[in-house]
């Protein structure tokens, strides 16, 4: 008999060893921490109760229509508006201006975020006037725009990138210089090129602050947009208010504002979407 044979326990041959038990803990699943999970159709139920409580003040007439049109009347309203053809046409001219004027925006900000985040030199040069410009309000600038371009639309258009590269430019040169520096020392190790290290590491390191930024600079395009149109203009639906404020029609004030208004809900929709999708890699209290 060895030390080994006398130090292991002896078991009795007739008695068979008990069976494990496994106890599972019932209280995380009674009991989640976080949000909870994602519910089909959730974000249209703050704008429902919005809209509930104006139907229920014009109903009531606690909300009198001199001031604030009851919602029936907004919709007769717009749909003469469509049957007549003027809601589709100054839609599609503001359309137009605030997709330009993201465009360039997003173009402007990305570039400038890049070459800022990538650069010392760059950082120096760039990120001082950045943060002057976002100082300066763009309605403060349109003055100096107005004698600069005129009234036309390359001003309008103008007037919506500055409002909108800003923010891209912020939350993209934020997400640069928050990138680990271990994933730059992996990147050092493996031996990637410049260009691959921009492509495998710093481009996807910055993608969520650059959709952050996205739907920052979609608000800001329709905020800009709501602004130019209203100075010196012929068409859009800011003109089509502006024009119904003369007229005392402030039934057609309250469609423009319904429109601008879910312009900007269906846009932020849309990029809170392509996060989602872009960023399901990501594990965070959202997802």
């Amino acid at each position: 008999m060895t030390l080994l044979d006398i130090a292991r326990p002896r078991q009795s041959a007739s008695v068979p060893a008990p069976p494990a038990v496994v106890s599972v803990d019932q209280r995380p699943l009674a009991r989640r921490l976080g949000p909870g999970p994602r519910r089909r159709y959730a974000a249209a139920l703050g704008p429902l109760v919005l809209l509930a409580a104006w139907v229920a003040g014009s109903a009531s007439g606690i909300l009198d229509p001199r001031t604030l049109s009851a919602p029936w009347t907004v919709v007769t309203t717009a749909g003469e508006l469509l049957a007549d053809g003027r809601l589709q046409s100054n839609l599609a001219v503001s359309a137009q201006r605030a997709g330009l004027g993201l465009l360039f925006g997003i173009l402007m900000g990305a570039v400038l975020a890049l070459v800022s985040g990538l650069s010392r030199a760059g950082e120096s040069l760039i990120d001082g006037p950045v943060q002057i410009k976002r100082a300066i309000p763009s309605l403060a600038l349109l003055p100096l725009l107005i004698l600069w371009l005129g009234i036309g639309e390359p001003m309008k258009v103008i007037t919506i990138t500055l409002g909108v590269f800003v923010p891209i430019y912020l939350q993209t040169h934020a997400g640069l210089r928050g990138i680990e520096s271990k994933y730059v020392e992996l990147a050092q190790t493996v031996g990637l090129s410049r260009a691959a290290f921009v492509r495998r590491v710093i481009l996807p390191g910055a993608l969520p602050g650059f959709l952050l930024g996205l739907r920052f600079a979609v608000t800001g395009a329709w905020l800009s947009l709501v602004v130019v149109e209203q100075i010196n203009s012929t068409s859009g639906i800011g003109y089509m208010m502006e024009l119904a404020r003369t007229y005392g029609q402030t039934e057609i004030i309250v469609v423009g504002l319904v429109l601008y208004g879910l312009l900007g809900l269906l846009s932020d929709g849309a990029v809170r979407l392509l996060q989602r999708r872009a960023l399901s890699w990501q594990r965070t209290l959202n997802s």
